[in-house]
């Protein structure tokens, strides 16, 4: 398997640091508002890798944390005048059901920032040790200058005034807080030994990582991902501040997925064109969209439109229409050909532009087989195990094969149409053909299509 590695700017092939484990941290979300597409696109893309290489038979343990203490957050409780735990719990949960939707596996482990504060005092203090920091106001820094390797991961060192935190009195731009001593009755304090107050941002993942999956070692964990605006400042001051305290490097491999723009504009809060997943999951299914936010591949943008969104579920619905030609095969038989070939594609740094192309063949060779023998019971089998491997590899596939003809129908409506089909199985069994006819006619007026089979009438939209 071969990933491209941020650090290194080329792929590379994958050795984990020990055995066959594979240590997985990824930066989630700061929990002050729902998750928008740009949360849903590195959720996609990370749970691809993760299924990837639990694919090729490694162990994996996948982390992503929780920013539960943030600026904005403390914002948002002066707006509403909500607690931090209610205001954090809420958005946790309303992301974790997004993620559910899109069929993110859930990770292994999902730290918050403040349960893991001894952590944080830790690391600080070993910092403090060392010499890396200075106090300024009450606030302790990590002083850059110190490093000698600072800006060696990403590189991106040239001044950067919109990546820096303006401070007056640090001794570098590049310096960064560690520690913030409460400034004010509307602030968030935690006590501490530095005195009562909270942290930076930074030190959060770098603390959790110890605490959590860390090695002793040249590396602390095998990967380390998130979106590509977090490569500089942020996880260029993880690996400094980690690697400054414990020696070594936080990670041996850095993964970076690509911005999520609409209208051509880097999405973004600030611009007011940000997409929340809630809102794209009232007009399409969770797997139409993860299907749509994975077809590009994770390191390139995505220039988010409808447009391209329902030509994505138009090559979807080919899986689907395949399925129901298979409709209650349950057994399977391995081929092991087209999961070698599919794997394959993903093993070249997740190219699913090769994967969907094997799966694009595998539907078109498997629909002329079925053309040619429809009773083939040993080729629906092995249809069957495909599918059902594209599903755990890819995430897609999953639903019924008719139900997922019926999606964006209401609950009032389809009550309505397996009345009249139940009507009309009635009517046919009492030999009223006239009147089954007219049901028939009567559900293609409302764009319902049906069909008669040894699983009884089936019905999708037109």
């Amino acid at each position: 398997m071969y990933i491209y590695n941020s650090h290194t700017k080329q792929k590379e092939k994958f050795e984990p640091i020990k055995d066959n484990d594979v240590k997985i941290y990824v930066c989630g979300p700061t929990v002050y508002d729902d998750a928008h597409l740009g949360h849903a696109r590195s959720s996609i893309s990370f749970d691809l890798l993760r299924r990837c290489l639990e694919k090729n038979n490694y162990n994996v343990t996948f982390v992503k944390n929780f920013t539960d203490i943030d600026d904005k957050i403390i914002k948002k409780m002066n707006e509403t005048g909500k607690s931090l735990k209610e205001i954090t719990n809420h958005y946790i949960e309303s992301y974790l059901n997004d993620m559910n939707a899109l069929n993110v596996k859930r990770p292994d482990i999902e730290p918050k920032a403040t349960e893991s504060l001894e952590a944080m005092f830790d690391l600080i203090q070993t910092l403090q040790k060392k010499g890396y920091t200075y106090e300024l106001n009450g606030d302790i820094y990590f002083d850059t200058q110190k490093d000698e390797n600072y800006c060696s991961l990403s590189h991106k060192c040239q001044e950067d005034t919109e990546s820096r935190v303006v401070t007056e009195g640090k001794k570098h731009p590049a310096d960064f807080a560690l520690w913030k001593i409460c400034k004010g009755d509307e602030d968030v304090c935690f006590d501490s030994p530095f005195g009562k107050g909270r942290p930076g941002w930074h030190i959060e993942c770098s603390a959790m990582i110890k605490q959590h999956i860390a090695y002793d070692g040249e590396y602390e964990i095998d990967i380390h991902g998130g979106g590509a605006d977090l490569f500089f400042p942020h996880h260029e001051n993880e690996e400094a501040q980690s690697s400054c305290a414990y020696g070594g490097h936080l990670a041996k491999y850095w993964m970076h997925n690509g911005f999520v723009n609409i209208n051509g504009e880097k999405m973004s809060k600030s611009l007011g064109n940000s997409f929340f997943v809630k809102d794209a999951l009232k007009a399409y299914d969770g797997e139409i969209l993860r299907f749509y936010l994975m077809s590009t591949h994770y390191r390139m943008g995505l220039n988010f439109n409808e447009e391209d969104l329902i030509a994505s579920k138009k090559r979807l619905d080919k899986l689907y229409r395949l399925k129901k030609r298979i409709y209650g095969v349950n057994k399977t038989n391995k081929d092991k050909e087209f999961e070698n070939n599919l794997l394959e594609a993903m093993n070249d740094d997740l190219n699913i532009s090769k994967a969907l192309a094997v799966v694009d063949e595998f539907i078109k060779i498997a629909n002329e087989k079925l053309d040619e023998n429809p009773k083939d019971k040993a080729l629906k089998q092995k249809i069957n195990s495909n599918i059902l491997f594209i599903n755990s590899l890819l995430g897609i596939g999953e639903k019924d094969g008719y139900e997922y003809f019926q999606l964006g129908i209401d609950e009032e409506t389809k009550n309505k149409i397996n009345n009249l089909i139940t009507q009309r199985t009635i009517a046919k069994k009492e030999k009223n053909f006239e009147e089954a006819d007219k049901i028939r006619e009567e559900l293609t007026k409302m764009g319902i299509s049906i069909q008669d089979t040894p699983n009884g009438t089936l019905w999708e939209k037109i």
